[in-house]
């Protein structure tokens, strides 16, 4: 059987990929027919991804200004090209009111969020993209278009990420097409504190009456990558059981999400 949208002899490098969302679209891609570069900063649970993906891996930080070059030109050496760059790295911190928030940890912030993506274009653009085409899809969140409690330096870094993707798309067409997914709450252990033990109220108040899966945000990336989106660019795709028309949804309530997060905080992994 033929995989669906058809990526057979394509690669792929996903950053953050050895767990949540970032391993559900390494192993859809590969699903797909490509071959993917997996990177994350814990040197054996890249191996191991690598390994099961039957693709290739490299350990890094992609706060380090040196590993997005260093994951480019890695991805081509070993797997022969780079068709296809998915930034899913994000970090959450720093949490809490933005009065409270040091300025040194609101850098770090942009510098994984925003700057790393772009970095990670960069390269990418000048080890195979600018000569032979190819596709960028960037996580971003729902919750970029507005606010919330204690998020503030997130939603602040993923708003900037949302318009680095439509100026990237102007920028790097035909050649190349630059969209974004923008997911809402999704089970992974990056947005555990919001949803565990609370997840029967998260569900019913959404239209969908589910939070997400990794995979639901995986499928919506693997479109985005494939031809049958072939003039798609400059779009941001919303994968979040219609948490955004939930206000329209006959079992529409205040926002449970919005109460976890004054409550609540991550813990650290």
């Amino acid at each position: 059987m033929t995989p669906p949208y058809g990526l057979q002899g394509r690669a792929a490098v996903v950053t953050g990929a050895t767990r949540g969302i970032g391993l559900a679209v390494a192993r859809a891609l590969t699903e797909a027919g490509a071959r993917v570069c997996v990177t994350a900063r814990d040197a054996r649970d890249v191996r191991r991804t690598a390994a099961e993906l039957g693709g290739a891996g490299l350990a890094g930080d992609m706060a380090d200004p040196a590993h997005p070059r260093a994951l480019a030109e890695f991805c081509v050496r070993e797997l022969g090209r780079l068709d296809i760059v998915v930034n899913n790295a994000a970090t959450n911190r720093p949490y809490g009111p933005l009065m409270d928030v040091d300025p040194l940890a609101w850098r770090t912030a942009f510098t994984v969020n925003v700057e790393a993506p772009l970095r990670l274009v960069q390269h990418a653009w000048r080890a195979w993209l600018r000569d032979h085409g190819g596709t960028v899809v960037n996580i971003c969140t729902e919750g970029a278009v507005h606010v919330g409690p204690h998020i503030g330096a997130y939603g602040t870094s993923k708003a900037a990420l949302l318009h680095l993707t439509r100026q990237l798309a102007g920028e790097l067409a035909p050649g190349v097409r630059v969209n974004s997914v923008s997911p809402g709450l999704i089970r992974t252990d990056m947005a555990r504190f919001v949803w565990e033990d609370a997840e029967p109220r998260l569900a019913a108040a959404l239209p969908l009456a589910r939070i997400g899966s990794p995979q639901d945000v995986a499928r919506a990336v693997v479109w985005l990558a494939s031809d049958a989106a072939e003039w798609v660019t400059g779009a941001d795709l919303v994968v979040d059981g219609g948490s955004r028309v939930r206000a329209a949804s006959a079992s529409a309530t205040g926002s449970p999400v919005q109460d976890r997060l004054r409550d609540r905080a991550p813990t650290d992994p």
